[in-house]
């Protein structure tokens, strides 16, 4: 295809996307990551260039990808001084897929309509596998006419998506959506604790949980990796914690009370407080077993998936694939 795309941001997600662009057709173009060898290392692999400069990025590329870790970044990404992917970007496209406060996406997209750009917020509810073979969910936001200008390309990269509304809103959705995520994920800790606490069998308890109102797609994904101290990443315990907190911080500017959504923020913040952010989420599961803890869960050494392309667990499971790389799925 003719269209030009780069990817900035090349952690899991954003270089997984690349790879899945690249072999639907499309020209990528360029890959930038503040880790320069990690950019390079994939431009080598996608054949492509990873400049050092945002601007050149830009240059490169009638669409730029964004995949990065919090508004702090993206405000990097679109600076309106000094080297910013906004320089020389009249008639780019920006698809902004990371999960960053609404208020973001509308600056972000103000700022690229203040330079003849388009941008659009593309939010993820998948993972990396998802991520390589095109089958992500996506929440769209954004004016009309850029979510249409980005059809194709999510289209490769998405088995499912739906536009919410404007700037802001995909965000909104996000947050809650991941919000929800984290209570029923501290949750289910908290009953496998439980059950261990009291001498039951955690299988058992796993099975009983799927036939009942305790079922969740959580338990599918988190519950054995609980129960075996498996926290091999694929959402970390400081994303979790950060997504909370943009949930906790909608929540105060709306004038409603969430004290789930506040306890749940506060078990994140005690793992990254601990050390253990780059935990999966599921390594909440260390603050609520007997005999665990933070301390233990420090010593302990969850399985960790290879450096270079995809690792399969030692046995698949419903709902939780293969691992991809192990690098962090930021750059900025």
């Amino acid at each position: 295809m003719s269209l030009r795309i780069a990817c900035v941001g090349v952690g899991r997600m954003g270089a997984n996307m690349a790879r899945r662009l690249k072999e639907s057709g499309f020209a990528v173009t360029a890959v930038h990551d503040l880790r320069r060898k990690q950019a390079q290392a994939l431009a080598a692999e996608l054949g492509c260039e990873a400049p050092a400069r945002l601007a050149a990025v830009t240059a490169l590329a009638d669409v730029v990808i964004t995949v990065v870790t919090d508004d702090a970044a993206m405000e990097a990404l679109f600076a309106t001084k000094g080297d910013s992917l906004l320089k020389g970007a009249a008639q780019r496209l920006f698809i902004n897929c990371a999960t960053v406060s609404p208020q973001t996406h509308v600056t972000v997209e103000a700022r690229a309509k203040s330079v003849g750009a388009q941008s659009v917020e593309a939010c993820m509810a998948s993972s990396i596998t998802q991520a390589r073979q095109g089958t992500l969910y996506l929440m769209i936001g954004g004016e009309a006419a850029a979510c249409e200008r980005a059809e194709p390309v999510l289209a490769v990269l998405s088995a499912s998506r739906r536009r919410i509304g404007p700037a802001g809103t995909a965000a909104q959705v996000k947050a809650l959506v991941n919000m929800v995520m984290n209570i029923n994920t501290a949750g289910l800790a908290e009953g496998l604790g439980l059950g261990a606490a009291l001498g039951l069998d955690l299988a058992m308890l796993r099975e009983v949980f799927s036939q009942t109102g305790a079922n969740s797609r959580v338990l599918e994904t988190d519950g054995e990796d609980m129960q075996k101290r498996d926290h091999a990443c694929y959402f970390s315990a400081a994303h979790a914690a950060k997504d909370s907190g943009i949930a906790v911080q909608l929540a105060k500017q709306a004038r409603v009370k969430l004290p789930l959504a506040q306890a749940a923020l506060g078990q994140y913040q005690r793992m990254v407080a601990a050390g253990l952010g780059e935990l999966d989420k599921s390594g909440i599961a260390e603050l609520t077993f007997p005999g665990r803890g933070p301390k233990a869960a420090g010593r302990a050494k969850p399985a960790r998936a290879s450096t270079s392309g995809e690792t399969p667990k030692k046995s698949p499971k419903p709902l939780k694939p293969s691992r991809a790389t192990g690098s962090k799925a930021s750059s900025r």
